[in-house]
């Protein structure tokens, strides 16, 4: 005879947050953690990489040190190919022996392989402690610092490894975007122009009347304030309609990887030669082209996308090494996968995404349709 006990675990948990949007605001964040934004907290782990240690980490350890805060600073390779298991193990390892408990709060500062990394680990040391993102990069506004998912990649797949780990304020400095090289400007407008695609026809035309302000047809960066300030709120206003209805991505968040079932397998197969921003370009053109096979958008809709995606500087076609054959098959790593069929996200036209039938937002495709449209862009 076997008895049965209920544990029963209702509650409502309030992970709402703050993004403060503008320049230079180490100021703000010292202010916020003085004020108790963070409370019982006794220690502030800084991590970043090697790229952004001195720009920006080592100023905020000496701004905190000198507020009486006790801080240290742990930093990585920069590149999205430190963004794994092992490097995460070694951190964690740092942070033990210097003595970081459950008393801790991780800050992370850099571009989105930081935040994404430094959020695993928050969300897993002691069983979670608190996070802050200083978004120093586009990528990181546009996609790492809006909704929780943080992760690491591995030779299988990327970001298959991770958790939902909500930040207590994400801080984005505009004027960190000017210190950026160009190209890696150009990867976080991939997300920009994702946004606008799945969320934004408004957005969309905006983009494609200013984004000269931002970055020239040379590819140089120009970066008009009041564009980039427009950019950033509109990326976090969209990201956060989706992911205030759908957190934990069991439907509705699925959206969000618009162009990614391609664009994440090109990246890994290329390396990470390409950049995340690339890789997405690319794979926002196979949608779309994918798209208008299907009746889901125009071809002139299409062109459209791919005309902005060619303004912004970024690659719309598959690199000649990576083989077809290759790029298919790391696609079944896809997170989207169920019962070993590829699924895809789709626009509806420009601004809106497809529903189908049953209520869900991404739908298999056969691998014959994918391949005729990769055959298809070899030949253009």
């Amino acid at each position: 005879m076997s008895r049965s006990f209920q544990v029963v675990l209702k509650k409502v948990v309030d992970h709402s947050y703050a993004i403060e949007i503008g320049e230079r605001l180490f100021d703000s964040l010292i202010e916020d953690l003085q004020q108790g934004l963070v409370p019982n907290v006794s220690k502030y782990a800084i991590i970043t990489d090697s790229t952004v240690e001195p720009l920006y980490g080592r100023p905020l350890l000496e701004r905190l040190r000198q507020n009486g805060f006790e801080a240290d600073l742990f930093s990585f390779p920069a590149g999205e190919t430190s963004k794994t298991r092992e490097t995460k193990a070694l951190l964690e390892d740092q942070l033990l022996q210097r003595a970081y408990g459950r008393d801790s709060c991780i800050i992370a500062v850099g571009g989105g392989a930081v935040t994404d990394l430094a959020g695993f680990l928050a969300g897993t040391f002691g069983r979670g402690v608190p996070s802050l993102n200083y978004a120093t990069t586009l990528l990181a506004a546009a996609d790492a610092s809006v909704g929780g998912k943080t992760g690491v990649n591995t030779p299988v797949a990327t970001n298959l490894i991770g958790v939902f780990h909500q930040p207590r304020k994400v801080y984005i400095d505009l004027a960190a975007w000017r210190t950026l090289p160009a190209r890696e400007f150009r990867s976080g407008l991939a997300e920009t122009i994702k946004h606008a695609c799945l969320g934004d026809a408004g957005f969309f035309s905006d983009l494609e009347e200013n984004l000269g302000k931002v970055i020239s047809d040379r590819g140089q960066l120009v970066l008009d304030a009041g564009v980039c300030e427009r950019i950033a709120l509109a990326n976090c206003r969209i990201k956060y309609e989706v992911v205030e209805q759908d957190e934990h991505e069991s439907n509705l968040r699925q959206i969000l990887n618009l162009g990614h079932t391609a664009g994440r397998a090109l990246e890994a197969v290329s390396g990470y030669t390409l950049l995340h921003g690339e890789a997405v370009s690319v794979g926002l053109v196979i949608q779309a082209k994918l798209g208008v096979k299907r009746g889901y958008m125009t071809e002139e809709q299409a062109e459209r996308v791919i005309a902005l995606l060619k303004k912004a500087g970024l690659p719309t076609d598959i690199p000649d090494q990576i083989p077809n054959r290759q790029l298919m098959d790391k696609m079944y790593t896809d997170k989207k996968v169920r019962s070993g069929r590829i699924r895809f996200v789709f626009q509806d036209g420009i601004g809106a995404m497809k529903r189908f039938a049953d209520g869900s937002y991404s739908v298999p495709v056969e691998e014959a349709e994918v391949m005729e449209v990769l055959e298809e862009m070899r030949q253009l």
